[in-house]
């Protein structure tokens, strides 16, 4: 059995579920949808490429560090998942859940603030339509500082986390997986600067009585 995070940008992946995916027993994979930098550019043609494949090395960077098996980067357009037919972001994802298989499937939370989160979780959930057959079994929707919280619980239904997973170990490995974005992180009081980070984590540690955690929102379950 092997797991499959699916993210909408680089740095998603470690900012919704680093700490839990790097104390994984199984092999597991990060599949990153969107380029993630041509919105800074009003022509998303005058972006950079030399900027792309920097962004794309600190993915594979981070993977490493979290110890994924496989990073793999597409190129859907960095917030303008909307400007593109759902149909083509869910034939991504189903090209991943044939090749890789997996079990479980980390992603986004569909009432996020940013709109290629939404998207993406859609594509999912649209992917994996439990069909006979279906390797997927659990979904679990993360939350993304600096986009779930800031939705205000105003857009679809706000993220109501309802499964926990002690990081107290491996918050160190979630933080410092994060510096691999150095253009993304910010400094505190941002939600995604470090100290930020390890109070959200310790937040929810609080929640379920443990030093730090990473919550999430159990889509499906099947046994």
């Amino acid at each position: 059995m092997s797991v499959l995070i699916i993210a909408a940008h680089p740095d998603d992946e470690v900012l919704g579920c680093a700490g839990t995916v790097s104390g994984l027993d199984e092999p597991f994979d990060i599949a990153i949808l969107g380029e993630g930098i041509t919105s800074r550019f009003d022509d998303r043609a005058a972006a950079d490429q030399k900027e792309i494949e920097a962004l794309h090395a600190r993915a594979h960077e981070a993977g490493a560090r979290v110890g994924a098996r496989s990073v793999r980067l597409f190129s859907l357009p960095d917030n303008r998942f909307d400007s593109i037919p759902l149909l083509d972001v869910v034939k991504v994802v189903e090209g991943l859940v044939e090749e890789l298989a997996p079990h479980t499937i980390y992603t986004h939370h569909g009432g996020d603030l940013n709109v290629d989160h939404t998207v993406t979780h859609r594509a999912v959930l649209t992917a994996t339509r439990p069909l006979q057959g279906c390797p997927v079994k659990d979904i679990y929707a993360f939350e993304v500082p600096s986009s779930t919280e800031w939705a205000f619980q105003r857009l679809e239904r706000p993220f109501t986390p309802n499964v926990f997973v002690d990081i107290g170990d491996r918050i160190d490995t979630k933080v410092d997986a994060m510096e691999c974005y150095e253009g993304e992180a910010r400094p505190f009081p941002h939600p995604r600067s470090p100290d930020a980070l390890r109070a959200i984590a310790r937040r929810w540690g609080t929640v379920v009585g443990c030093e730090s955690a990473e919550a999430f929102e159990l889509v499906r379950s099947v046994r």
